[in-house]
């Protein structure tokens, strides 16, 4: 399975357009990890799954999302309502919670993923304003398959951050 990750585009709707357009059959599922600013009822909300983020005010969001796809068990949120600027142990709680495989989330706008306890966390960044110690402007794609999590990390021209490549090998 195959999954586009992106989150904090804080308004910037044409890049979500341009997504969706690139990857609309290309991909499995599509997330949106939170504060994208745009109404609920957006369009776009048709080809991605999207959380509420601290700054999407409309009570229509949903604070996480759970998603069976395959073999696969994702579990979204934005972040902050975790504390994710403090670690990952909220959301690894979460995560046990729903026997999570994968928890995706924004929130800090820094790029992160890592394997604890079998479970990929992963942070695709900001694809509108990087922060932290890798300042680029990012989203992820997953492939989930039998035995690894590979996870590519993309710019907005869609050209992937070959330093920015891991795999993962599952228990």
């Amino acid at each position: 399975m195959k999954y586009l990750v992106v989150s904090d585009n804080h308004g910037d709707r044409d890049i979500l357009v341009d997504l969706a357009e690139t990857y609309r059959g290309v991909v499995d599922k599509m997330f949106h990890c939170g504060d994208s600013e745009l109404e609920p009822t957006d369009s776009l909300w048709n080809d991605f799954l999207v959380v509420k983020g601290n700054c999407d005010y409309d009570p229509e969001f949903p604070d996480t999302v759970v998603e069976k796809s395959g073999d696969d068990t994702i579990f979204m949120t934005h972040g902050h309502l975790a504390n994710v600027r403090s670690g990952l142990t909220s959301l690894a709680l979460y995560a046990d919670q729903v026997k999570a495989t994968i928890v995706l989330f924004g929130h800090t706008h820094e790029i992160g993923c890592e394997v604890r306890a079998n479970v990929l966390y992963l942070n695709p960044g900001s694809i509108r304003q990087p922060r932290g110690p890798i300042q680029l402007k990012s989203y992820a794609i997953i492939e989930s398959t039998a035995d690894q999590f590979i996870v590519q990390y993309y710019g907005r021209d869609h050209q992937p951050f070959k330093e920015l490549h891991f795999v993962f090998n599952k228990k």
